[in-house]
């Protein structure tokens, strides 16, 4: 089996269990927007932008050093352990002072109510500590279990919420007899509440589950090894910090200069975007293994070549049907109008997260020559980006200035990444291919969106002359890719 089918092979296992567990959480999002208005809505924003930011510190990057170590060590338990032990003490120690002050902490936040910060804490340490036993699952090519512990966490958090946000207040209407403690609970607490404690009862059920497979190791810690790890983790920690701050930032800022409700609906918005952030993921799953466990063969650097391309070619095409049918994926997902101001944001933010595809897909040549710091640098830059102009911007254009920060952040942060990288590690990338398909699914999503907007004839007949356009221009990798062994 060829590397390029290979690759495809694995991105589409673990793509399953990376976008199928999304994928239910976006069809979560009409539930969620029925069941709560613009301002409530943006509580449940906040609340995961943080836990962005605490994800970030608490893994430290160490997910991706245990790709980089595992692959290169000749003793592959000792990478485990160590990765394992050094996110066990500093996340018990952010568990202790995080729950000790909590109530000043959670004012700090912003947090109405304690216990919201109490579940985000219990969240976030319960999801950090099977960090390590998930990436050894992926470095070992186990995607079946892998993908059903997945499942389950995204089927408890999905039967949470339809119970809380659906059934409950569904019996409660139709006089139907439930439990009085779960009345009495429901009734006591405000409607956001009920995600947060599907969101920690999830973490929990996948913890339960993952976790004791931790006790088959041999528990051997290599402080010599960690501050290895650590000198190249801690900069793609920097890097992840600002990559949340490309992403989260604008909607912090929306909230606080032109106010929750107009932030609650970018958000909601924000959300159809989410399409790409999960073709993103699936491939991310796979490629970043993939690309570790392949670095040393001859061919290398040309099978990352036709990865980019092949990346944006679906990119692309994942860009095109969202734009064409927008107001038809808004009705289906966001469901209340008065989401729809905002969706003029979706094609900004299809294309920005492509462009982050893109730069990831390019990152591997400062993860493969341990120059991780470069992340960090073009991160911070990106970051730096989202800042000023979301703060320059936001006062005079609302919350679509938010959006050309983003596609500006991640757009610049992709081409200095391609201009550096191939100084550090040329890779021949196909350009004027990859061009000509970003600048055809951008015009054609362009002209449905301003001109044909609503006109399905026109949507389905540029998604044929597309796909039509990639097979000419393809066939030939197409059937070597589809092609039995």
């Amino acid at each position: 089996m060829s590397s390029l089918k290979r690759f495809f092979k694995d991105t589409l296992i673990y793509g399953i269990a990376a976008v199928l567990p999304r994928a239910i959480n976006i069809f979560l999002v009409k539930l969620h927007t029925s069941s709560l208005n613009a301002e409530k809505y943006a509580i449940n924003t906040d609340y995961y932008v943080y836990a962005a930011y605490l994800n970030a510190l608490l893994t430290f990057g160490m997910e991706t050093a245990f790709f980089r170590f595992f692959s290169r060590e000749k003793e592959k338990e000792k990478v485990v352990s160590t990765s394992f032990i050094s996110l066990l003490i500093t996340t018990v120690i952010f568990l202790f002072f995080a729950l000790i002050f909590s109530n000043t902490i959670a004012a700090f936040f912003g947090f109405r109510n304690p216990l919201f910060f109490k579940l985000l804490v219990w969240t976030l340490t319960l999801d950090t500590l099977v960090v390590v036993p998930f990436a050894y699952l992926r470095v070992t090519n186990k995607p079946i279990k892998f993908t059903a512990i997945k499942l389950l966490n995204i089927g408890v958090f999905a039967l949470l919420n339809v119970f809380f946000l659906w059934f409950v207040p569904f019996a409660i209407k139709n006089q139907i007899q439930l439990p009085s403690f779960i009345v009495r609970y429901y009734n006591s607490n405000p409607t956001v509440i009920h995600i947060f404690v599907a969101g920690t009862a999830a973490s929990l059920s996948t913890f339960l589950w993952l976790f004791p497979s931790v006790f088959k190791f041999k528990f051997n810690f290599d402080f010599a090894l960690f501050k290895r790890m650590l000198q190249y983790s801690l900069p793609i920690m920097i890097g992840s910090l600002a990559f949340v701050t490309n992403e989260n930032l604008d909607k912090l800022l929306l909230g606080n200069l032109i106010g929750e409700k107009q932030m609650g609906i970018y958000a909601a918005c924000y959300k159809l975007g989410v399409f790409m952030t999960l073709y993103i993921m699936a491939f991310r799953m796979g490629a970043e293994p993939f690309f570790f466990n392949n670095s040393h063969k001859k061919n290398a650097k040309e099978t990352y070549a036709k990865i980019l391309t092949w990346f944006t070619i679906f990119g692309a095409c994942f860009m095109l049907i969202v734009v064409v049918f927008i107001d038809l994926f808004a009705q289906v997902l966001l469901g209340k109008p008065e989401y729809f101001e905002a969706l003029s944001i979706v094609p900004i933010i299809l294309l920005a997260n492509l462009f982050l595809g893109i730069y990831n897909n390019l990152s591997i040549w400062y993860k493969l020559t341990d120059n991780t710091k470069y992340g960090m640098y073009f991160s911070v830059f990106g970051a730096l980006i989202t800042i000023v102009f979301n703060v320059l911007m936001i006062p005079k254009f609302g919350f679509i200035a938010s959006a050309w920060a983003t596609l500006l952040a991640f757009g610049s942060m992709m081409i200095i990444s391609y201009f550096v990288g191939q100084k550090k590690y040329a890779v021949k990338y196909n350009l004027k291919k990859i061009g000509l398909y970003l600048m055809l699914s951008t015009s054609f999503g362009l002209l449905s969106f301003r001109l044909f907007r609503g006109e399905y004839w026109f949507s389905i007949g540029v998604l044929i002359l597309f796909f039509g356009l990639i097979y000419f221009n393809e066939k030939k990798e197409i059937k070597q890719i589809l092609k039995r062994p």
